[in-house]
C-alpha cells in the first residue's frame, strides 16, 4: 500500500510557475490559467498506477512524472478545473485513500535575506531552475516537507505579489522555494506562501 505524501490542487497556474513547469518537465506543457494537481507518493514505482488512473478518468495532460526509489511524483493539468478534480478523485480511489489521509505539510525553514550581495546572487544563479536573482533584491527561501506542497506555496506567492520566481524544487526529501523582489513584495509573497501551507490539513507524519 502506497503512502499519499502530498495531494495539492492548484486552481489557476500563475505565469512564472507555469513557465517553470513547462521548462523543467518532460511531459505536456501547461499555460497560465490552467488548473493543476501535484501528487506525491511513496514508494515511487507506484506512481505508474496513479498516472494510469488519472489519464483514463478525465481529459488531463501529465506535465511531470518522477520515479525515484522512495518518492514518486506526478503533476497533471487541464484548462478545465472539473477535469483536474475528477482525475484527482480517480487517483485517490486507485490508492484507496481520502484527501484527509495525505501527510500534513510542515514548514522546515523560512528566511528572508535583505539586499543580496552580488557574489551571493551569482552563487544562487549557478543552479537555479527559473529566473535570475539580481544583486540588491531581497531573497525569500522556504523549505517544506513533503516536497510536493512547495507547488502551492510558489503559486500562491506569485498570485499575491510582484516577485521573481528564482528556483523551485518539487520532489525529493524536501521542497524548496526561492523568491526575489522588493522588500514589501517579498514579505507579502512569504506571508501568502506560508498561509497556503498552513491551511492544508492532513495526517500527522
Amino acid at each position: 500500500m502506497a503512502d499519499l505524501r502530498s495531494f495539492v490542487y492548484l486552481d489557476r497556474l500563475q505565469p512564472q510557475f507555469a513557465a517553470y513547469v513547462g521548462a523543467n518537465a518532460r511531459g505536456y506543457i501547461p499555460v497560465p490559467g490552467y488548473a493543476a494537481m501535484m501528487v506525491e507518493i511513496s514508494p515511487g514505482v507506484m506512481i505508474n498506477e496513479v498516472i494510469d488512473a488519472a489519464v483514463k478518468a478525465a481529459n488531463i495532460r501529465p506535465g511531470l512524472m518522477v520515479v525515484e526509489r522512495h518518492f514518486g511524483v506526478l503533476e497533471f493539468h487541464s484548462q478545465n478545473q472539473a477535469d483536474v478534480k475528477h482525475a484527482g478523485q480517480a487517483v485517490l480511489k486507485v490508492m484507496g485513500k481520502t484527501e484527509k489521509q495525505r501527510i500534513k505539510p510542515k514548514v522546515l525553514s523560512s528566511q528572508i535575506i535583505r539586499k543580496v550581495n552580488p557574489y551571493h546572487s551569482q552563487m544562487v544563479n549557478v543552479s537555479r531552475l527559473c529566473s535570475m536573482l539580481l544583486p540588491g533584491q531581497d531573497l525569500y527561501i522556504l523549505e517544506v516537507q513533503p516536497a510536493g506542497y512547495i507547488t502551492i506555496a510558489a503559486n500562491e506567492a506569485e498570485k499575491n505579489a510582484q516577485i521573481t520566481l528564482v528556483d523551485c524544487r518539487v520532489y525529493g526529501a524536501v521542497g524548496r522555494l526561492y523568491l526575489a523582489g522588493k522588500q514589501s513584495d517579498v514579505e507579502r509573497a512569504a506571508a501568502a506562501a506560508e498561509t497556503a501551507i498552513k491551511r492544508i490539513d492532513g495526517a500527522e507524519s
